[in-house]
């Protein structure tokens, strides 16, 4: 086995019982004997040293090559048992840490997210077949953290309260409010906002795949007056707007571009508008994006402290007014992500092939085993340009939060009662 490798076995993996097949076919075993065994095997001493040098990087690169596999367990064990074992330190080993500190120089021009670049970037993940995002995502297409407000909630139900949440954070409090949302997806939150609280939304994206269904779904649902998708760069849009929402759209912006963002949005935001941000962000000082998933998943992407926002954020003439950090949220809206993706694996391999199917495999385990044990949350950060621009305590979200989902709730059972008369017919 390769030196390298063996060396950070040895001081990584402490429990659980982890063995690996080298490449010559000779196996070790490392941990104390508990839980399930796993097993790694490697096929080529290429492989065998490209994951000593790179972990972070060469692990998920040459399992999707084929370079190793699983034999026993799966990949989402296997990274559940490493991060476990490493908790916040996978990198702590000198060459590793050399590596990052390279990207961390690298990082401006990696992260330079020009209306040209983030564009590409979008397309790259974004305007995949409309058809994958089907096998996994809820009905809605949310592809953004999920709120659970209950433990066995469905992956529906904890979409539809995120909608809620976000909803109630905005406090439309009275009807025609002009709301931006920004990186608006399918559709999906604005289409909530334009139906449940009599929003006029503006959504832009930067996929053509996205703009075509939210702009349908619009019109199916008869809110293409309410309703209004664009694919526009936000750097390019228009205010003045009451209200500025956004979604899973800022780990896209690129640190570069921090100030340009927060600036554009307290440009168009009316004086006594309100903003709400929901991203993923990393509870620790600055760092780099996790280098599989840049590469391969997300390029351009970068994942925030709060440090960073913050800053750019008082900068660019915005008030925060409201801070929350959902824990462990995201790790459980991934788990139903991975177990659907996994339940139709032969689909998404019919519609790319068993190395994409391979990628985001895992892309999938390593985004949930990192928000269980590294060092991964998702923000919701309120802002205004007032301090006066709301209530000074957080009742109205309660209260607007239990409004929303008692409608929510009668028109899902009216929506249930549609369906059962129509199968009795």
């Amino acid at each position: 086995m390769n030196r390298i490798l063996k060396y950070y076995l040895d001081t990584l993996i402490h429990t659980g019982t982890f063995s690996v097949i080298d490449a010559d076919g000779k196996c070790a075993t490392w941990g104390d004997g508990t839980g399930e065994p796993l097993t790694v095997r490697f096929n080529t001493h290429a492989a065998e040293r490209a994951v000593a040098l790179n972990p972070s990087l060469k692990f998920g690169e040459v399992y999707m090559n084929g370079g190793t596999d699983v034999v026993q367990g799966t990949m989402y064990d296997v990274l559940a048992l490493i991060f476990r074992n490493a908790g916040n330190h996978v990198t702590s080993r000198p060459w590793m840490r050399a590596i990052e500190k390279m990207r961390r120089v690298a990082r401006g021009i990696v992260h330079y997210n020009t209306p040209r670049r983030a564009r590409s970037n979008v397309k790259h993940h974004y305007d995949l077949s409309s058809e994958l995002y089907d096998l996994f995502l809820d009905e809605d297409r949310q592809y953004s953290c999920a709120y659970f407000e209950r433990p066995d909630a469905t992956l529906e139900e904890a979409q539809l309260a995120k909608k809620r949440h976000i909803a109630a954070k905005l406090r439309l409090d009275r009807e025609d409010l002009r709301v931006l949302d920004i990186g608006c997806g399918w559709g999906g939150m604005g289409l909530y906002l334009a139906r449940n609280l009599s929003a006029n939304v503006v959504g832009v994206t930067l996929s053509d795949e996205q703009l075509a269904i939210a702009r349908h779904r619009a019109e199916e649902a008869g809110l293409a007056d309410r309703a209004e998708f664009r694919l526009q760069d936000y750097r390019k849009t228009q205010g003045p707007f009451d209200r500025i929402v956004s979604v899973g759209m800022f780990e896209h912006v690129g640190a570069g571009f921090y100030d340009a963002y927060f600036s554009h949005c307290a440009e168009i935001l009316e004086n006594d508008g309100v903003m709400l941000l929901h991203t993923i962000g990393r509870y620790d000082p600055p760092g780099n994006t996790n280098a599989f998933v840049q590469k391969y998943i997300f390029p351009g992407g970068y994942i925030p402290s709060l440090s960073e926002v913050m800053a750019a954020a008082e900068r660019g003439g915005l008030i925060v007014s409201d801070v929350e950090v959902l824990r462990v949220h995201y790790a459980e809206t991934l788990k139903h992500w991975r177990e659907r993706f996994l339940a139709r694996r032969e689909e998404a391999k019919a519609l790319y092939d068993e190395r994409f199917c391979r990628m985001w495999e895992f892309y999938l385990a390593a985004s949930e085993t990192a928000f269980r044990w590294q060092n991964l949350v998702v923000f919701q950060l309120q802002f205004t340009k007032h301090l006066d621009a709301l209530p000074i305590t957080r009742g109205y979200m309660n209260a607007e939060e239990d409004r929303l989902r008692q409608l929510d709730e009668t028109a899902a059972e009216t929506v249930s009662n549609l369906r059962g008369r129509e199968a009795a017919e």
